[in-house]
Parts: structure tokens; sequence; C-alpha cells
């Protein structure tokens, strides 16, 4: 196990090679959040880093982090003990099989997933960075259909992407009733070619996207912990 990341609020995220946390995660994590009592589920979760910024800043309603990976699940472990964070479960799962029958489908509140972007191109030799990077186990319609079937009706989900996806992203979306309602690019610097995308949509809603300002890099928007 690594040193400990510190967020905002002193919150102890672990990483390890081929379980870290970049940029794209902690603008997810503060794109939409849960509200404080709600039931949240933290899909593709890695090392708990999403789950764990809604904790940093506030969130003590039931979390559940669903992750492929054991390592990176048993760190999200490691730091929801050592945070006193109980109210987030670590599950070590595929969430191709999550929510398909019982008592928890449609009992979720809002979700969220920074999935893998690729399916094709060059892959790690790194056996887990490959698997968090390239769509073999986690296509972006899995995603969407894992959160579809455990978000209650009205329920959000939010999800963050390349922007060369972003047709196919929303025709998702909206396929499983998952209605776009939030959209915002992420760029380097005013003016940048945006990298990244950000939406949150909501479940059985009507139509209606709202463009959002740009989210910018250089400001700061991806920064964390103590700032000299």
């Amino acid at each position: 196990m690594s040193n400990p990341e510190i967020l905002d609020h002193g919150t102890r995220v672990y990483t390890a090679p081929g379980a870290t946390f970049g940029t794209d995660a902690l603008l997810l994590a503060r794109f939409a959040r849960p509200r404080p009592g709600e039931r949240a589920l933290d899909l593709c979760s890695g090392c708990g880093i999403v789950a764990l910024v809604w904790h940093d800043e506030g969130h003590r309603g039931p979390c559940t982090a669903v992750e492929l990976d054991p390592d990176a699940s048993a760190l999200c472990a490691a730091a929801v003990r050592d945070n006193d964070a109980g109210h987030i479960t670590p599950l070590c799962a595929d969430l191709r099989d999550f929510c398909r029958a019982g008592p928890e489908q449609g009992g979720y509140d809002f979700a969220a997933c920074n999935p893998p972007y690729f399916a094709a191109g060059p892959r790690s030799p790194d056996t887990r960075r490959a698997t968090a990077r390239h769509t073999d186990s986690c296509t972006l319609a899995d995603a969407v259909q894992a959160a579809a079937r455990a978000l209650r009706e009205g329920g959000r989900f939010v999800l963050c992407h390349r922007p060369d996806q972003l047709a196919e992203v929303l025709c998702t979306l909206r396929a499983a009733r998952l209605e776009p309602k939030r959209l915002a690019f992420v760029r380097q610097r005013a003016g940048s070619i945006p990298g990244l995308f950000l939406v949150e949509a909501q479940k059985g809603r009507r139509p209606g996207l709202r463009l959002e300002a740009d989210l910018l890099i250089e400001t700061g928007a991806a920064r964390y912990g103590k700032q000299e």
C-alpha cells in the first residue's frame, strides 16, 4: 500500500500501481454528488476515490463501491476502515451482474461511473491498467445498464467520457431511460480542445439538456488537499 493521498478535508485514499486515480475521477466526483442521506453507488470504483471524495465532502448515506479488481477493492476497504467511513461498502463484483435481481434493484438514488474508455488501440502490458482503460470487461452499455437497473425512478446518474464518444453516450443513456440533463466539457484552458465531458442523467424524466460552463484544469478544477 502506498502512502495515502489526502483529500481536502483529511480523508485518506490509498493507491497502488494499477489502482491509482486521476483528474477524471476527481471531476466526476465533484460534478454531481449524492445528497447527504441518499443511497449512492460508485461503479468502476477502483481504489474508491469517487466514494471517498463524497465522504470527504460530507455524504454519510449508504454507498456501495463496485470494483472488479480485488486488489483495488481491497485498497478501498482499507480506506473505509481508516477513515471510519463505514457507510461505504466496498463490493468486489462484476457490474454486469450487479442488481440483476433482488431487493437492491431500483433501490439507489444516485450513481456515478468513470468507465474504461478504449475499445481498441495500444494496451498497457500491466493487466490491471489495461483492464481499467479498455472495454473488454465493461463497455459503455454495460455501465449504463448497471446504473439503470440500480436506480429508482428519478434517480440520477453521472458519467465521464471522451468527447469523441459524446453522441454514443447520449444515445446509450436515452436507450436505458436515463435522460441527459446536464453536460459540461473539460478543457486544459479556455479555448483549448476539450479532453473530457461530464454528463448527468435522470431516470425516467422528460427531455431537457442544460449545457454548463466549461471546467478548466488550469484554474484548479481537479486540485485536492491543502494548497500552498
